[in-house]
């Protein structure tokens, strides 16, 4: 008899039993081949996605180091602190 089902599909269109397993697709697409032989991308997908909270908290991380760098350069620059290359190369860039 028939039944009816859900399916989850990748970016290109396959089919896979779980969402899991289709994002795990198109993160090892995403990666593209790594290694020699049979390609480390579809481990390293799985990782990342098992990972993902921890990636995405340091990724904050970052961009709030980010962040306070531009800050910094900018106070930096107002203060007077800082004098750029073309000052010190009397407004010649080279």
């Amino acid at each position: 008899m028939a039944h009816r089902g859900i399916g989850f599909f990748d970016s290109r269109g396959h089919y896979f039993k779980s969402p899991e397993e289709a994002t795990i697709s198109d993160l090892a697409m995403l990666l593209g081949k790594i290694g020699e032989g049979e390609s480390l991308a579809p481990g390293i997908a799985n990782l990342l996605l098992e990972k993902r909270v921890d990636l995405e908290r340091i990724f904050v991380e970052h961009d709030e180091l980010k962040a306070e760098q531009a800050l910094a350069r900018e106070n930096a620059a107002k203060s007077g602190n800082v004098t750029s290359l073309a000052d010190k190369l009397g407004g010649h860039k080279s």
